[in-house]
């Protein structure tokens, strides 16, 4: 079937077809391929569209990323790069007067005493002792966090099924994050053991380029995992607790909060609802999670030690406890920024922010264009 001039110039841009551009010899070349092989850009007579047709958008429509895509999961896993990464190490001056208050709290005895004794002894330059293994560790185990939380809950949900995943919604949440927090923890945990052995013991190592080796002569290969378990102890309530609560709540913002539906609201007011949703979520992960972070700070810091040793040591309620206030703020600010710049990335790559109403399924015409 052969077009017409209209048809033809309906199909290409305006330029292509303005009274200088058509009267090129080229331009007259681009018509009559365009004639001679409408197949190229024409749907075929069952209403499918061919496996040889093409669309080529504007230089100006952004690119998008398909919903559960390798793609998407790799935007994913570098979002969670980003907001793992950047803020941990951004905190490092306060996550280190934590450590030492885990550690010896005779000498560390507040926020404010923690600051000033780092300042006499270490100088300004101590507040950033042992970023570089916070920024490599956390970068790693954001990776694995956000990439694979993402994977498990298409996972689970598929497995569960539409009417199951909806109903049980919040069970599909903390199954997920708890499976990719597993993954994520064997990343950090190296990094981890370093950057405490580097804080809270001065003169072991200046940072991460002689505390490795160091740490490895001393404590062996396996020794950078020897606080594993309780790293699991801590990061995986934190994370259930990071992403369900998370998820929830920005749902119930949405819902009660904000009149006006999700999709409908400005990407900045999306953003500022991960960021509330995110702090709020960062409260409840400090206080499910302190128990195992002071066995963490106790047991990267004492060579030998135990699980049993740093309960004596320590006690219940310091276990509980101690540290606990700062790593409130500390985490509630922690979470809220990490839930912000994941989603501005989202954002940014044209996806949409999380939580709040599931995206909506492609429509069955779109699942047959890909047969």
């Amino acid at each position: 079937m052969a077009l017409s001039d209209n048809n033809c110039q309906s199909l290409i841009p305006s330029f292509l077809y303005s009274t200088s551009s058509l009267a090129s010899p080229s331009s007259k070349k681009t018509l009559d391929f365009i004639s001679k092989n409408p197949n190229l850009l024409l749907p075929s007579a069952n209403g499918v569209s061919s496996k040889r047709s093409f669309v080529i958008p504007s230089p100006s429509e952004p690119r998008k990323i398909e919903m559960y895509s390798p793609a998407f999961y790799a935007a994913c896993t570098a979002g969670g790069i980003l907001s793992c990464g950047l803020t941990h190490m951004a905190v490092t001056p306060l996550d280190l007067v934590k450590c030492n208050m885990q550690i010896d709290p005779a000498k560390y005895k507040s926020i404010s005493s923690g600051f000033g004794v780092l300042l006499r002894e270490q100088g300004f330059k101590g507040f950033f002792r042992g970023w570089v293994p916070t920024l490599l560790g956390y970068s790693a185990q954001g990776a694995c966090k956000f990439g694979f939380y993402e994977f498990f809950k298409k996972y689970y949900s598929d497995i569960a099924g539409p009417e199951y995943a909806a109903k049980y919604k919040t069970l599909i949440y903390l199954a997920g994050s708890a499976s990719a927090e597993v993954i994520a923890d064997v990343a950090l945990c190296p990094m981890e053991a370093v950057k405490v052995r580097v804080q809270t013991q001065p003169g072991f190592a200046r940072g991460l380029g002689d505390g490795f080796p160091r740490f490895v002569k001393s404590e062996g290969a396996l020794g950078l995992y020897k606080g594993i378990v309780p790293l699991w102890g801590r990061q995986i309530p934190y994370t259930m607790m990071k992403f369900a609560s998370f998820e929830n709540i920005v749902q119930l913002i949405y819902k009660h909060a904000i009149p006006t539906p999700k999709d409908q609201c400005s990407k900045t007011l999306q953003l500022g609802v991960s960021f509330a949703g995110g702090y709020i979520a960062g409260v409840f992960c400090a206080i499910v999670s302190h128990p195992a972070d002071n066995l963490v700070s106790y047991l990267n810091n004492a060579k030998g030690a135990t699980v049993g040793d740093a309960v004596k040591k320590l006690g219940l309620w310091g276990l509980f406890t101690r540290g606990l206030p700062l790593r409130i703020v500390m985490i509630g600010t922690l979470t809220g920024a990490q839930w912000g710049i994941y989603d501005a990335f989202k954002v940014f790559v044209g996806l949409p922010t999380t939580g709040g109403v599931a995206p909506a399924a492609p429509p069955a015409s779109a699942e047959l264009a890909k047969m």
